[in-house]
């Protein structure tokens, strides 16, 4: 069988225009794992309501953050795919979940390269429904429709490697190097609390109590992104030989009135400020490539938050990116797959 690789990213409009905008978050709010309600419910929710109020301000924050090459996310994840392949001799092709770079545009790129068998790589380190769930259920859709012959082999979260652990460690302690600061926020992205009892695979083990997270061996953490953003700063902090009490894990973009997964990033950062912390570092592990909740989100809305109420310095570290230790994390990945698949291909 002749192997390819298929990285998948979250995505971006085409451009910041509104229009544009608007086509993208159609899509993307209309996935029933990221706004997981009846069919009926969310367009009711995403059509009509936050499509006729939502783009244009989401429009002018990407215009704060767009690059001349074009979406920084993007660019990002196209410069870490080149990296890729040079390391690799398979196929490597790269696609989001929304928007126009597809996911059945990067199929359909490896099947014309002659692949028969494909491992996606979600570029997502923790499991979510609204990240890697979504994109193992849209390739096995898109198989059984339009590409039958492909064998496709999945990517698990890979928070817990020690080459992802070592990378990220490196990033931190890069930007940290030589500076003054009192607390390092780790902000992951938020999610429902609900979404985290749709993946629990004990049917109510998880008691949503933040306790249960760090009892190690629980079945449930496979999927428990909630585990997983807490254990990745566990293990990074250890790393870094963080003190208690100087960093903290938090979560940001929230949307709605349900309760998300908490401490709020946001208000974290307004309390520590009015607490009297002036100097502040931050960084977003959910996130392999800066995007608007990186640029827009922390970058630009935190660090004014953050001097709103007294901060003085605000450090965002950058996510990872298109960095050599990283493109090496991923080129291990496919080498394991390719050795395990050689291996029984052999016998």
């Amino acid at each position: 069988m002749s192997k390819g690789i298929l990285l998948v990213n979250l995505g971006s409009p085409d451009s910041p225009s509104p229009k544009d905008v608007k086509k993208y978050l159609d899509e993307f709010l209309m996935d029933e794992r990221v706004i997981d309600l009846p069919l009926w419910a969310r367009t009711l929710l995403v059509r009509g309501i936050i499509l006729n109020t939502r783009p244009k301000a989401s429009a002018k924050a990407y215009q704060k953050i767009w690059w001349e090459e074009g979406s920084p996310l993007i660019v990002l994840s196209e410069r870490l795919q080149e990296k890729v392949q040079k390391k690799v001799d398979y196929p490597v092709a790269l696609a989001m979940r929304y928007g126009s770079m597809s996911i059945k545009k990067g199929l359909q790129e490896l099947v014309d390269k002659g692949c028969t068998e494909v491992k996606t790589i979600p570029l997502y380190p923790q499991f979510a429904m609204a990240t890697t769930e979504t994109i193992d259920v849209k390739v096995d859709e898109l198989v059984a429709e339009h590409f039958p012959q492909l064998k496709i082999t999945t990517t698990p979260a890979f928070y817990h490697r020690e080459d992802y652990k070592e990378a990220l460690a490196q990033s931190i302690a890069e930007k940290l190097d030589g500076l003054d600061y009192e607390h390092i926020l780790f902000s992951y992205h938020g999610v429902p609390e609900r979404h985290i009892r749709k993946s629990d695979i004990t049917n109510g083990n998880c008691k949503m109590n933040g306790k249960c997270c760090f009892k190690m061996g629980s079945k449930q953490h496979e999927f428990c992104y909630r585990h997983q953003c807490e254990i990745t700063t566990v293990n990074i902090a250890k790393k870094l030989k963080l003190k208690n009490g100087t960093y903290s894990t938090t979560f940001q973009s929230r949307l709605g009135f349900d309760p998300w997964l908490k401490p709020y990033t946001d208000r974290t950062i307004e309390r520590m400020g009015k607490e009297g912390v002036k100097k502040m570092a931050i960084v977003t592990p959910a996130f392999v490539s800066d995007c608007l909740e990186t640029l827009e989100e922390i970058a630009m809305e935190g660090e004014e938050i953050f001097h709103e109420v007294g901060g003085k310095e605000f450090t965002v570290i950058p996510c990872l990116n298109d960095r050599d230790d990283f493109a090496q994390v991923l080129t291990n990945m496919i080498e394991e797959w390719a050795t395990i698949k050689n291996t029984i291909a052999s016998h």
